[in-house]
């Protein structure tokens, strides 16, 4: 996944610019206060009903929400189901009755008494989806299970369960801060060099922002989420990679070694210490010096069928200014 993709021609190029912009304008959104009271008082409701924690709902309509076009108009619940499978097969006439859905073997459910299970009814696709959840149970591994019976895709489960963590951590689902990749303290230097060519290992292009820096400066994790992997890597050296709430996977490499309290499956926040600068890379473990020490900073999508790159520099600097703004 993050080893670094070659050139093929030029329409790889433009797709991968259209994939930037168009991921820049749903990164990081931001709704108002109010949905996300709304959102949690829903989570505890049917969580009060059903005993499913409310973080699973949470992360699940987080993930949902964050896969949709950014001309998607904003719903205070995003999670979907098939209308096939909502309905039943053979209610052609799509009836939110509750009692003609489960004559033609319907998923949906209602929840809030109304004897209709409408899937543009927030409190219906709650319920349903904990119905759902219970016909597993509630083990985390069933969990896993129910979530992959649902959406079919081992990294959508994988994120879903992370966010899960993570909102069971923090206790809330507005998580909004944010840091910059390096202690601001120290002295570093950086530009915009997503996108340039990189001739070790094959012609390929940069999947990330370099932040130089001198050895042992503290590398962070930049926002809220969960150590899916640490360890060596032949072009990136020593790395560790995030995955954060908003499908995204935050890539740290060339470092010349971890924070021993770091570890996989840890939840993390902005501002923790991830390890420091170093130069390694480009050859067997261990190797290390083949260039200037920085840091590589890459961040990654996934839009619910496929992950990608996308440049970097804009959101740092963002988080750079916050920062000192703050201080």
């Amino acid at each position: 996944m993050i080893h670094l993709i070659s050139i093929r021609n030029t329409a790889l190029s433009i797709l991968c610019f259209f994939l930037f912009f168009q991921t820049v304008s749903v990164v990081y959104a931001e709704p108002n206060e109010q949905i996300y009271n709304e959102r949690m008082a829903l989570f505890k409701k049917i969580e009060t009903i059903t005993q499913v924690p409310w973080y699973y709902f949470a992360a699940m309509d987080n993930y949902e929400r964050n896969t949709l076009p950014s001309s998607e108009e904003e719903k205070v619940i995003s999670i979907q189901f098939d209308e096939t499978e909502w309905y039943g097969l053979g209610n052609a006439a799509n009836s939110t009755e509750q009692e003609i859905i489960n004559q033609f073997g319907g998923l949906g459910k209602d929840g809030n008494d109304d004897n209709q299970a409408d899937p543009h009814d927030p409190e219906d696709i709650l319920y349903t989806m904990a119905e759902h959840i219970l016909s597993y149970g509630l083990h985390e591994d069933d969990v896993k299970i129910a979530l992959w019976e649902h959406y079919k895709r081992d990294l959508t489960v994988q994120t879903i369960m992370n966010t899960a963590k993570v909102f069971q951590t923090f206790g809330q689902i507005h998580l909004t801060d944010r840091a910059f990749p390096l202690d601001t303290n120290y002295n570093y230097s950086y530009r915009s060099t997503w996108g340039d060519r990189r001739g070790f290992g094959g012609l390929r292009i940069h999947e990330g922002t370099d932040i130089f820096a001198s050895y042992g400066v503290p590398v962070r994790s930049t926002t809220y989420g969960v150590v899916e992997m640490m360890g060596w890597n032949l072009y990136g050296g020593w790395r560790i990679g995030i995955r954060d709430i908003y499908n995204i996977y935050h890539y740290y490499a060339h470092m010349s070694g971890f924070n021993e309290n770091i570890k996989v499956g840890q939840v993390v926040k902005p501002g923790d210490t991830l390890g420091s600068v170093g130069s390694t890379g480009y050859g067997p473990p261990g190797t290390s010096g083949k260039f200037p020490p920085h840091l590589h900073y890459g961040m990654y999508k996934d839009n619910g069928y496929s992950e990608y790159s996308f440049d970097p520099y804009p959101f740092i600097s963002k988080w750079e200014r916050m920062e000192k703004t703050n201080r």
